[in-house]
């Protein structure tokens, strides 16, 4: 159904846009944590778009804001990676980097998509996450090709990121057959092994690790306990007085 693909392009947006609210006030620098409280925001506005569209075509009292906050963790569709703890800025960059060179070839295709209302939200939000891929690339080159110490964080983050990638490579059950999932992985996996390379960390975690098998099951609903966190802390305030709007 089209509106179980759109409630996984809004869940991803949402969770995403929460973990990295969680910098706001803690970057390393003023500039630097304005920029990616409002790469948050951005991803707030898409996954606001996809859940009107979304609440559109499901109908009865269906509203954005019934269906980011009054939904429980079964039922949200993201992908693990973007539930992860943000960790240190080297983990949280390369995360969002992954997740950026992956959205980014999302939507290149979904403005080709045949429903207009889903060709305007991607052709939007294709401008901004060309701007987050940009942006965490050169932190990724930063870091990875800095100080022994950033190395070495750059080089624990991807053990711990990962693991996670693999996932954003499935097809969901629900999707509506625009996206062509193997396109996406190969370009993916170039940018990924080209940017990695640059940055002097491609090799550090060794063939077998970035080999090893991929964590899954997020599209279905089975999601790591780091979600239920973030669901109680996101979603309080509904709850506790209910009908609030954004």
């Amino acid at each position: 159904m089209l509106s179980h693909y759109l409630l996984h392009l809004a869940d991803d947006a949402l969770i995403m846009s929460q973990r990295l609210s969680e910098w706001t006030g803690h970057g390393p620098v003023l500039e630097q944590d304005i920029a990616l409280t409002n790469i948050a925001l951005d991803y707030l506005g898409q996954a606001r778009n996809f859940y009107q569209y979304a609440a559109v075509l499901t109908g009865a009292e269906a509203t954005e804001d019934s269906l980011a906050m009054l939904r429980l963790e079964h039922e949200f569709k993201n992908h693990l990676l973007v539930e992860l703890p943000n960790g240190d800025w080297g983990q949280t960059v390369l995360k969002v980097f992954f997740f950026s060179a992956y959205q980014k070839l999302l939507m290149q295709q979904l403005v080709n998509c045949p429903d207009e209302q889903v060709r305007g939200i991607a052709e939007k939000s294709l401008k901004e996450v060309s701007y987050h891929l940009r942006w965490s690339r050169e932190w990724v080159l930063r870091l990875g090709d800095g100080t022994a110490e950033s190395h070495e964080r750059m080089r624990q983050a991807l053990d711990q990121v990962w693991m996670y990638t693999g996932e954003l490579f499935e097809q969901p059950d629900y999707q509506q057959g625009w996206v062509d999932y193997n396109a996406i992985k190969t370009a993916w996996m170039e940018t990924m092994w080209q940017t990695l390379e640059e940055a002097a960390i491609a090799n550090s975690t060794g063939g077998g690790r970035l080999a090893a098998g991929f964590q899954t099951g997020g599209l279905k609903g089975q999601h790591t306990e780091h979600l239920g966190y973030i669901l109680a802390e996101m979603q309080y305030l509904q709850r506790a007085y209910p009908n609030s709007t954004w």
